[in-house]
């Protein structure tokens, strides 16, 4: 190969590019020839005199030859210098990692005709330790120089000169450690052959020979010499010695004291020049440990990036910076600190230090995360309160472009209050926390368990890129382990409790549901699990939306109808075995403007569920007795008695009782001709409270009648106890009574039953003769139906009553 002289150099340049694996080539654009000095022969496992030919990229990794390629086209067009990290293949097909450098060549008309550069090996082979300080110091501006084994200087460059105070012919061939004190030289000259034996860099900061200037020394050793990087500190010296002046009045301080030296920003950042002794307190580190280091040494796991970029942008900005910061003791322990971050300038305005005082605001820190767990987290549990899981679920579905999927999940226990009536609510509070731990069990990291409030926990479970989840199946997976877990025993102080709980789920994903509807839906499927049963899971559907939307109209509806009297009363004869007239049952209608006549069985649940069945119970009462009270005049019809229907919600009101007797007395009627039909549902609970109240009712002279008896909770250890006048045989088992030999055996037992604890006994939806006859033969006597007369709007019964004594009159 036909080397230039521009590539060969000198004898130095070849020294220097044996230290550093440097290579340096040049590529003429107008043949293409390329050109390379012999450490580039060796940098490419080549034989010395190797002469490249073919594509000047050729010897590169074919993953980077493509961008290796636009960086020389750039730079051939526009003149655009590079500088790129890449990958050759040797030789002996072996890779390596190099630094391409390359600049354009311009001729006198300012037309670049060349491209020139340097190759620099980033690992050299047999020297793992070396970062090729050397090589990078060639262009960074820094003081640099070689020294051979021995110490003396090989090569000097022009900052080093000038710092050393002397040229490269006064300096090439004198002993490093020369350029300092003498009181100095033999120890740095132990220090430098013991880093040159054990290939370890060498670092000091001495007085230089002339007592002028203190220099930091940076030594990394290499084949045959070391690589030298000085930098004059003379400055920072003095002010660190100016600085001693000053700890007498800051080393008291309570706050931590900080000062550092004013760059670099860059790896690994400004020295630390001075602590006070407060900072020696708080943190644990001796000041002899931190002096030259960086702040970087207080930092930790949890130490804030954002508060850290705050910091470095306004270092960057050299202005001030405030923040609130975790920082690390000695012993690994955080503390939090509220760290102001200043400038320090001197006469020339030129930036010098940098001072930061912090405070240590632990434990303001404790107390503001304690004021945050009790505003979002509920005290019993510790789980997130209704408030955290708001912020979640709006956090879900906040964001409309990026919609998230997921599920949410009701969880209510089943029989708590059972729990706490019996045992209490400290054993209570105990089976909720206990709860709490299994349902945390049952979610991925990342999912929200939270408490609402009483026995109700909400779960949600959205779908994540670092938590993909189907949302249905992960919902029922999910349900199906938490049935399990908390139907498994509960250990509690002297007692082991079995619960089970009901789940609602409601899922979300692409839709426009709120949070609030998500709740709503969730709430309903929950209510649909207990309806099924209870210990089980239930998913929303519409139809349970249908539902529930058509049972709020019918609820609006009710009480509209109460402020404009859409409701009357009607009234279906009772007759005796004779078909003698003995009574009547009041029944409530409802005429709706635009429904028509509503069913009894489809607005009087919606009317206990709204609680109306009071005011409206009220009403039929005193209608009742209002029309007893007319009837009294009248002599064919003071005999007949009028059964009212009493609802549960209506006869637990604590002043049911004396709404009766204020009815009876206010119309001055007899109380045994008011009969009040109760149901069964009255037994399932709060029995004791139940007879109570029917005695004090029995003691006014009040008939009470058992209605619908059989098809609800009775149990005969109860019902010896009730204060009854009558039992009612429930219509179901009237109407098969022919037909059906077990509802014909129900109504010979009811029938029997009623004698045995000498209760009158009456049957209603008695529509045939036969129905009639039969129970006339197994003894009762009453009956109600459509046999006799159909319910009948009060002016129609008045002619009815009208037309039976006009018969009596006749047969007499």
């Amino acid at each position: 190969m036909q080397t230039s002289e521009t590539v060969k150099g000198g004898s130095l340049l070849a020294m220097l590019e044996r230290a550093a694996s440097i290579g340096v080539w040049r590529l003429a654009l107008a043949d293409g020839t390329l050109e390379w000095s012999p450490q580039l022969d060796e940098i490419h496992g080549a034989q010395p005199g190797y002469v490249p030919t073919g594509e000047p990229l050729r010897h590169y990794a074919p993953e980077d030859q493509l961008k290796l390629q636009r960086l020389l086209d750039a730079c051939a067009r526009e003149g655009t210098p590079f500088d790129e990290e890449a990958q050759v293949v040797r030789l002996d097909g072996r890779r390596a990692w190099v630094r391409t450098l390359g600049e354009p060549v311009r001729d006198e008309a300012g037309t670049v005709v060349a491209l020139q550069g340097a190759v620099q090996e980033i690992a050299p082979r047999g020297r793992p330790g070396t970062l090729l300080r050397m090589g990078a110091a060639l262009g960074s501006g820094e003081a640099f120089a070689t020294v051979d084994r021995n110490g003396q200087y090989t090569y000097v460059n022009e900052q080093a000169e000038q710092l050393l105070g002397a040229d490269s012919r006064h300096l090439l061939g004198r002993r490093l450690w020369n350029s300092f004190q003498k009181t100095v030289r033999l120890r740095l000259d132990e220090q430098f052959r013991a880093a040159f034996e054990s290939g370890q860099p060498l670092e000091f900061e001495e007085l230089d020979a002339r007592l002028s200037h203190w220099f930091e020394v940076r030594g990394f050793p290499f084949g045959s010499g070391m690589a030298i990087h000085l930098r004059d500190v003379t400055a920072r010296r003095k002010a660190q010695e100016q600085l001693r002046l000053l700890e007498g009045s800051i080393s008291r301080l309570n706050d931590i004291v900080i000062i550092t030296e004013a760059g670099p920003f860059s790896e690994p950042g400004p020295r630390i020049v001075f602590v006070n002794e407060a900072f020696e307190r708080r943190t644990g580190y001796s000041r002899d440990e931190v002096l030259g280091r960086t702040p970087r040494l207080l930092q930790g796991p949890n130490t804030q990036r954002r508060a850290l970029d705050k910091i470095r942008a306004a270092l960057e900005e050299w202005r001030p910076a405030r923040v609130d910061l975790i920082n690390y003791k000695k012993n690994g322990e955080p503390y939090w600190v509220d760290l102001d971050v200043s400038p320090v300038w001197d006469k020339q305005r030129k930036l010098t230090h940098w001072v930061a005082v912090g405070r240590d605001v632990t434990e303001r820190k404790i107390a503001e995360e304690k004021i945050q767990h009790l505003a979002f987290y509920d005290a019993l549990t510790k789980l997130p309160n209704r408030q955290l899981l708001m912020d979640r679920l709006h956090a879900a579905l906040a964001d409309p472009s990026r919609p998230r999927e997921g599920a949410l999940m009701f969880i209510d226990l089943d029989n708590f209050k059972v729990l706490n009536d019996t045992l209490g609510h400290q054993k209570g509070d105990m089976l909720l926390q206990l709860v709490a731990e299994r349902l945390r069990s049952c979610v991925a990291k990342g999912d929200t368990v939270a408490r609402l409030g009483g026995d109700e926990f909400v779960i949600l479970l959205e779908n994540r890129g670092d938590k993909p989840l189907e949302p249905s199946k992960g919902a029922r997976a999910v349900a199906e382990r938490i049935l399990a877990a908390l139907g498994e025993p509960y250990v509690l102080p002297g007692y082991l409790h079995h619960s089970t709980c009901s789940i609602g789920v409601t899922l979300f994903g692409k839709g426009d549901r709120t949070v609030s509807e998500l709740l709503k839906q969730a709430d309903l499927a929950m209510y649909q699990a207990k309806r099924a049963g209870r210990n089980t899971v239930c998913f929303f559907d519409p139809e349970m939306q249908a539902v529930v939307s058509a049972n709020a109209a019918l609820s609006s509806d009710l009480r509209q109808a109460w402020r404009e009297n859409q409701f009357r009363i009607d009234y279906q004869p009772q007759v005796s075995a004779a078909g003698r007239l003995i009574g009547l049952e009041a029944l409530l209608r409802w005429q709706h403007p635009q429904r028509g006549l509503v069913p009894p069985d489809q607005f009087i649940p919606a009317a206990e569920e709204t609680s109306l069945i009071v005011p409206i119970g009220r009403w039929v009462l005193d209608a009742a007795c209002a029309q007893l009270a007319a009837w009294e005049h009248r002599p064919d019809r003071r005999h007949l008695s009028i059964a009212v229907n009493v609802s549960v919600r209506q006869f637990r009101h604590p002043e049911f009782v004396d709404e009766v007797m204020a009815a009876v007395q206010q119309f001055g009627v007899k109380p045994n001709k008011l009969k009040l039909e109760l149901t069964e549902s009255l037994l399932a609970d709060g029995i004791d409270v139940t007879i109570a109240k029917m005695g004090s009712l029995k003691e006014m002279g009040v008939a009470l009648s058992l209605d619908d008896f059989g098809i609800g909770y009775s149990s005969l250890s109860y019902l010896k106890r009730l204060p009854l006048d009558q039992l009612k045989i429930d219509r179901e088992f009237v109407k098969d009574v022919l037909t059906d030999a077990n509802d014909a055996a129900i109504a010979k037992t009811v029938i029997n039953l009623a004698h045995s604890l000498d209760l009158d006994v009456i049957a209603e939806g008695v529509e045939t003769q036969e129905q009639r006859d039969f129970l006339v033969s197994q003894g009762c006597l009453a009956f109600q139906g459509y046999l006799f007369c159909r319910p009948l709007p009060l002016d129609e019964l008045e002619a009815y009553l009208d037309r039976q004594a006009a018969q009596v009159e006749a047969a007499a």
